[in-house]
């Protein structure tokens, strides 16, 4: 069974049970003797843990203390850890047992951390609450302390022995207890200075981060194109980089912990409204006008933002420039170029209106001309219709004509051959001379070509033809030789050829291989 040791209404210690043999209590003497020991004990040990830092060193210098005190060797100290009980240090029995978890009345470190009060147990094999692995049935008397801290309960002490018929007495309890609560100042003491190390090098971390971030953003500033100004709230510089030196002309030492006179007398009314929307908490964002040292004026885009102090208060603000006059003198240019392109275009758009309605009468005109041409058309079409009905009827009649030609081509010749053809023969039978006869041919020779055909034909394409050169070609025609044509016309044989020349020129037989007479009979039929 267990049996709690408490205080009395009046704060006296509860008076010391029998042990298990049923001795006594000791005499006056004897307890004042063991009191001034078990004192000297607990002061011996504060003086050992109070300059014991590690958490995990000053927990197994208290458990330590707390056996020898006890006069044992087996004891476990439970520490919390959200809603469980961890054993973080053991000895002896409990060594084995170290990371060992209980709930809150599991168990003896479990029933302290419930009550939040020592607790004595006489034979932790027949406790009912024990925890129930078999391997603690070698445990027999056990007792719990509470290390408070607060209002709560961080952790328990246990001590305990495996010798049958050997418990804790109220004194060993009493000494246990207040070196509990030494223990718990040493704890504290420890845990105090840990969390204070904690936050010392969480804040040199913290500084060494800050002071890295910072040389990266000055770093960063350093190297930014566009100059930067860092200000105080009355308007002094802190900070101006190297390319601000470079755009306006300044040296950092002139500038820095003073005012920038550097804004054009015009340029103040707007940038006295960018400090009035910057101090009410927004963004400023414009395009300006920045003078130079050399008196330069430069069109700048300026955005501003405020910085704050560790209470959160505005502390400053930080202004970036950037230098657009290239673009300002791009755009004036581009806007002349507009300007100058608009009045092209309005130019050769009037133009093109001229030329459209120039175009537009054009159309007109053209059109009309079509009507009128399609009118035209249909008038010649009516008049070709009408001139094929006047071809139709003049081929009738050129055929009915040359039909009529050849009946009396025919006619006058059939009567030449039957009127004066006979005549020819019986002169040519007369004894007449050379000269006659000759004569007589040529008759006959010229009454053929007025009655053939050839001669007219010959004389219709090629009028170009004299009467001699149509004589020589009739003769040449019939088969003549240059000598008979000589003869019979009365001329030399070289006139003859100079005519027969003549004749292939005019006929388009010079340069050629064809046969003159052959050409004169083609012509004929």
């Amino acid at each position: 069974m267990a049996a709690r040791a408490s205080r009395d209404p009046r704060g006296r210690r509860p008076q010391p049970e029998r042990g298990p043999a049923g001795e006594r209590p000791p005499g006056p003497l004897e307890a004042v003797r063991r009191e001034n020991e078990q004192l000297l004990a607990l002061y011996e040990t504060a003086l050992g843990l109070i300059h014991r830092i590690d958490q995990k060193e000053l927990l197994e210098a208290v458990l330590q203390r707390a056996a020898t005190l006890a006069g044992t060797v087996h004891g476990f100290i439970y520490l919390r850890d959200g809603s469980e009980l961890v054993m973080r240090v053991g000895m002896g029995f409990f060594k084995s047992q170290i990371g060992l978890r209980v709930a809150p009345g599991e168990g003896l470190g479990g029933r302290v951390w419930q009550s939040r009060a020592p607790l004595v147990v006489a034979d932790y094999r027949s406790w009912e609450g024990r925890l129930p692995a078999k391997v603690f049935d070698e445990l027999r008397s056990t007792v719990g302390l509470p290390l408070r801290y607060g209002d709560g309960v961080e952790g328990v002490i246990g001590l305990a022995r495996v010798e049958a018929g050997r418990g804790f007495s109220p004194e060993e309890v009493s000494l246990l207890e207040r070196f509990s609560g030494l223990a718990t100042v040493a704890l504290d003491k420890a845990r105090l200075i840990a969390e204070a190390r904690n936050e010392l090098a969480e804040r040199r971390r913290t500084e060494e981060i800050l002071r890295r971030s910072e040389e990266r953003y000055r770093q960063l500033l350093e190297s930014l194109p566009d100059p930067v100004v860092v200000y105080t709230l009355k308007g002094e510089a802190l900070y101006v980089n190297p390319a601000f030196e470079q755009t306006f002309g300044y040296r950092r030492e002139e500038l820095l912990g003073r005012s920038i006179e550097f804004v054009p007398e015009e340029n103040w009314p707007e940038t006295r409204a960018a400090i009035e929307a910057l101090l009410s908490g927004k963004k400023v964002l414009l395009e300006t006008r920045r003078r130079t040292r050399q008196g330069r004026l430069l069109d700048v885009q300026l955005s501003s933002t405020l910085y704050f102090d560790e209470q959160g208060r505005p502390a400053g603000n930080i202004v970036i420039l950037r230098d657009i006059s290239g673009r300002k003198e791009a755009e004036r240019r581009l806007a002349e170029y507009r300007d100058a392109l608009e009045e092209r275009v309005a130019a050769r758009t009037r133009e093109l209106a001229s030329a459209n309605e120039a175009l537009a009468r054009e159309v007109e005109d053209r059109r009309r001309a079509e009507a009128k041409l399609r009118r035209r058309e249909k008038q010649l079409k009516a008049q070709s219709l009408h001139l094929q009905e006047v071809n139709t009827a003049l081929r009738v009649l050129l055929q009915q004509r040359e039909q009529d030609r050849r009946e009396l081509g025919e006619g006058v010749l059939a009567n030449v051959r039957e009127l004066i053809h006979p005549y020819l023969e019986r002169l040519r039978q007369a004894r007449l001379a050379p000269f006659q006869k000759a004569l007589v041919d040529i008759l006959e020779s010229n009454l053929e070509s007025i009655v053939s055909p050839f001669v007219s034909r010959l004389s219709g394409l090629h009028r170009g033809l004299t009467p001699t050169e149509i004589r020589v070609a009739n003769l040449v025609r019939e088969g003549k030789t240059n000598k008979e044509i000589a003869a019979l016309l009365s001329i030399s044989s070289n006139t003859v050829l100079f005519h027969r020349h003549n004749l292939r020129t005019k006929l388009g037989l010079r340069n050629t291989k064809r046969n003159l007479r052959t050409y004169l009979e083609g012509i004929t039929n």
